[in-house]
């Protein structure tokens, strides 16, 4: 059996080797052919029945343990896919290449990329449950969405006789000691404008890449509220900026995920005459501008230029000055504290992406909130904003929120176990990130559900990591919840 000198020697070792296998075989989102082919295999070397829906869902059946039988179903649930960020310098193909882990002190990390903790070790930790002989269980459904990370696909088009389970643990947050019991619902809102180019004449010309580089970026929901810089807008600040000295924009390309807040963007500029050095002046003094804003949440942040080959064509002045307006237009971060649950995020917008080619560039944005009309509001405002600026607007069907029970049974039961095992109250909180949590509990009326796991940073950008601890920790308690339900009776 191979494994990564990484994760020799950490506890609970099967998981650990679980998330290894995991880590070793590619899973971009859309892309879980493979991942899901190593899941059957395991369930079939295990002797567990397992069903696949159309979408490529996967349900495996793992028996009781000896004398739980009559116990109610518990639905161990977790996603497939992992969002795949690198920083600028690493070679990593996320459609052939392992990820590469490196221990950290007490941290896992990877090499230059996403970990894909989120949600591997919740998934590692489900699949260690279903070959652990210490662990006492009921009747177990272990559920493996796919596609969570770019559409949450696999929960929305689930097939209605896949779950029997009365409980549901779902095994995708990230922060150690809390419950949570409630998410936010989301909606991506998308802007699409034809380009308008003008012929470059003449030869006193010099062209330049604008990069921004060096953010921290994250999850746009997790860390929305920490006030990271995002690339995108600093590259439309930067822009501004520039404008007295009349460059044309000839590119720009920003962000790659609708929820991972951008860390990189850059833009193709033309420049007439001698602006070349002038503008050269103007952005250093952007940078020094924007590293004293962020000095605290962005100490790495670089606003670099490189030359670049004078275009045939550009964008028109008229249209790269309507372009950069609804950049400087479109609203991001935070835009409502929760009034009842004091420090969640209630709503918020996260300007994702900007996608350019030969014929069109692309505005990609992702609303979020825990009050449905909340959500419905802020996507309009950012769609009307793209209206105004002459993009073709498009919204995705969106996903529904999780709404907090508080007189859950199962709450009830992970509370008691926490406090007998800790001696200590957990936390109960709701998360501002989107969980499958909502769509499987309108897909299922009546399921009684509850989100935990371990402690993992960084999520969606290559600074993720998973605290060792907090793994094994979550690993005990999940057992401890399990052996609970079990006595619980049907």
């Amino acid at each position: 059996m191979s494994t990564s000198p990484a994760i020799t020697g950490i506890e609970p070792g099967l998981l650990w080797q679980r998330f290894y296998e995991i880590s070793q075989i590619p899973r971009p989102s859309k892309k879980e052919e493979r991942i899901t082919a190593h899941f059957e295999r395991l369930f079939d070397s295990a002797g567990v029945p397992y069903k696949k829906d159309k979408v490529g869902n996967l349900v495996a059946q793992v028996p009781a343990s000896k004398g739980y039988e009559q116990a109610p179903v518990v639905i161990l649930q977790g996603h497939s896919d992992m969002v795949c960020e690198q920083n600028r310098g690493t070679n990593h193909d996320f459609d052939k290449d392992p990820i590469e882990l490196l221990r950290q002190g007490e941290w896992i990390e990877a090499n230059g990329t996403t970990l894909g903790a989120d949600n591997g070790i919740g998934v590692a930790a489900a699949l260690a449950i279903m070959g652990d002989p210490s662990a006492v269980h009921g009747p177990l459904e272990i559920l493996i969405t796919v596609d969570e990370e770019t559409g949450l696909t696999g929960a929305n088009q689930i097939s209605s006789n896949m779950l029997k389970g009365k409980y549901m643990l779902n095994l995708d947050s990230e922060e150690d000691g809390i419950f949570y019991i409630g998410c936010a619902g989301g909606v991506d809102t998308t802007g699409e404008f034809k380009i308008l180019r003008t012929p470059v004449s003449g030869s006193d010309h010099s062209a330049m890449t604008l990069r921004v580089s060096g953010l921290k970026g994250g999850h746009s929901g997790g860390d929305i509220h920490l006030d990271r810089g995002n690339a995108i807008k600093l590259l439309a600040r930067t822009l501004h900026a520039l404008a007295p000295l009349s460059p044309l924009l000839f590119g720009i390309q920003g962000g790659s995920k609708r929820n991972a807040i951008p860390r990189e963007a850059e833009a193709k500029l033309l420049f007439s005459g001698k602006q070349l050095e002038k503008a050269r002046a103007v952005i250093a003094d952007c940078e020094r501008a924007f590293k004293n804003e962020y000095r605290a949440t962005d100490p790495d942040l670089r606003l670099g230029i490189e030359a670049a080959k004078v275009p045939d064509t550009t964008y028109t002045a008229a249209f790269g000055k309507k372009l950069l307006r609804c950049l400087m237009a479109l609203p991001h971060g935070v835009i409502r504290m929760s009034a009842d649950i004091p420090g969640l995020v209630e709503t918020s917008t996260n300007l994702a992406t900007v996608v350019s080619d030969e014929q069109t560039v692309a505005i990609g944005t992702n609303q979020r909130s825990s009050v449905e009309s909340a959500k419905q509001y802020i996507a309009q405002s950012v769609g009307a904003a793209l209206q105004l600026s002459g993009a073709r607007v498009r919204r995705s069907d969106g996903y529904p929120g999780w709404q907090p029970d508080t007189s859950s049974t199962l709450l009830r039961i992970c509370k008691q176990v926490y406090n007998e095992k800790y001696g200590a109250e957990p936390e109960i909180k709701a998360i501002h990130a989107g969980l499958e949590c909502g769509i499987l509990g309108g897909k299922y009326p009546g399921l009684d559900m509850i989100s935990f796991g371990p402690t993992i940073t960084g999520a969606h950008s290559p600074d993720e990591r998973v605290h060792i601890p907090a793994v094994k920790k979550f690993y005990e308690l999940l057992k401890d919840v399990l052996r609970a339900l079990a006595n619980e009776r049907a």
